[in-house]
């Protein structure tokens, strides 16, 4: 086992890549009661389009089959529902999916190892039949029309259909009513066959654990597979251009919600970018977006004193090896306002550039978060799975954090956050 030490965390990551090509991932806290697993595979949404390894034909299957199966896992071929199981162990198990990864989880303080037993076996074992996945379609499609109606979600989604021609990213991840239509059993078996390979997988384990005596116990639980050889993913070519500045929709809100995003369109031009440039990368829009519109920023206050915000906006950097952008989000009077005073921020910290007690401090916040993620065993977990994917070490956040200096910040200040990429989108009271 690969043994990787952070030092000024005090934390190890015990890694082993099996046979069959999985490749499992061991957080030990000793004295932690909860423990933690995540299975994840490196499948998501976006993959809708790709060639089967030992195929030379391309397959298309509908938009939302990623989620589908995510639901369709848990039903077993005797009747009994692995969710059901793994609550009545006393565990809390869950799923969910991404642009980019399927994941299966459950955590709990007793009886993990029963619940390991019922978790290996619903991931490897799919059963789909017609009834069941006709029957599936009615209750997905119930949730696509209650997303619909939630206007937190339309107005993140339409940011996205603001700055994206051809992503995917741009889509629902449920997918529609109409693409899960065309849905059948043949579909989900086929990409399940070919995403949930070991190969093409990873499981996460945090808690009080021997790491060599839970690798052993997951091995015993693993059926034998043989890994596959590279999924050849298809993506549409992306403009670097937006959409469109503007996206306003009329739902029912007490108040205007917004979501302003800025499109990073050179993420996915560049022959491809090292791990350590993309943590990089993160940590100074982070950076910056705390120094621009952070709740310690002048231009929070001045919003905060207007009355235009009540709270401070969230704020993410979401990126995968397709797609990059920035998400600015919340409730506010006036988001036409709001937007104009902010790109009028970022003008001015253009030309003053950043001022080095600010970026101090600043930097100094964000490591701190960064390290006191490390006291849940939840976060450890989903961080390590999803920056897996990505091709990222979670701990290079931490180890990289000390490198980053104004320079580069104002590098990728000038490089991302440019006012020809930026979109804003509302949600506007009916009345």
């Amino acid at each position: 086992m690969q043994i990787t030490k952070n030092l000024k965390l005090k934390e190890e990551l015990y890694t082993e890549k099996l046979e069959n090509g999985l490749t499992v991932m061991i957080i030990p806290k000793k004295g932690i009661q909860k423990k933690y697993i995540i299975w994840g595979t490196n499948y998501g949404s976006n993959d809708s389009k790709f060639i089967v390894p030992g195929e030379t034909k391309e397959t298309e299957v509908p938009k939302g089959v990623a989620h589908f199966l995510e639901h369709k896992m848990f039903e077993q071929e005797n009747g009994s529902n692995s969710l059901d199981t793994l609550t009545a162990l006393g565990v809390e198990a869950n799923a969910y999916t991404t642009n980019d990864h399927t994941a299966y989880l459950y955590e709990c303080t007793d009886n993990f190892y029963e619940a390991l037993d019922e978790f290996m076996d619903y991931v490897q074992h799919p059963y789909f039949t017609d009834e069941n996945v006709e029957k599936e379609k009615g209750i997905i499609g119930q949730e696509i029309m209650m997303y619909n109606d939630y206007p937190e979600w339309k107005v993140y989604l339409n940011a996205l259909e603001a700055m994206y021609y051809n992503n995917p990213v741009k889509l629902d991840i449920t997918g529609t009513i109409e693409t899960i239509s065309k849905i059948n059993k043949d579909i989900l078996y086929k990409c399940y066959n070919t995403f949930y390979n070991p190969s093409n997988m990873a499981i996460v384990v945090c808690g009080d654990f021997s790491p060599d005596e839970i690798l052993e116990e997951i091995k015993k639980r693993l059926i034998n597979k043989k890994a596959i050889g590279e999924i050849k993913r298809i993506y549409p070519e992306e403009p670097k251009e937006i959409v469109k500045e503007k996206a306003v929709q009329k739902m029912e809100v007490s108040r205007p919600i917004f979501t302003i995003g800025i499109k990073d369109w050179q993420i996915t031009t560049k022959c491809k970018i090292e791990s350590e440039e993309l943590v990089k990368r993160q940590l100074s829009v982070e950076i910056l977006l705390n120094i621009i519109i952070g709740e310690s920023s002048k231009l929070y206050k001045k919003l905060y004193q207007e009355g235009n915000l009540s709270s401070a906006p969230s704020m993410n950097y979401e990126f995968s090896k397709t797609y990059a952008h920035i998400l600015i989000a919340g409730q506010a009077n006036d988001p036409e306002k709001l937007y104009k005073e902010l790109k009028k921020e970022i003008k001015l910290l253009k030309k003053e550039k950043i001022q080095e007690a600010e970026f101090n401090r600043i930097k100094k916040m964000i490591y701190g978060e960064y390290v006191k993620e490390y006291n849940d065993v939840t976060d450890i977990a989903r961080n390590f799975l999803s920056d897996y994917f990505k091709g990222i070490n979670s701990f290079d956040f931490i180890e990289l954090i000390g490198s980053i200096n104004i320079d580069y910040v104002n590098q990728i200040l000038n490089e991302i956050f440019d006012e020809k990429e930026m979109v804003l989108s509302v949600i506007k009271s009916k009345d």
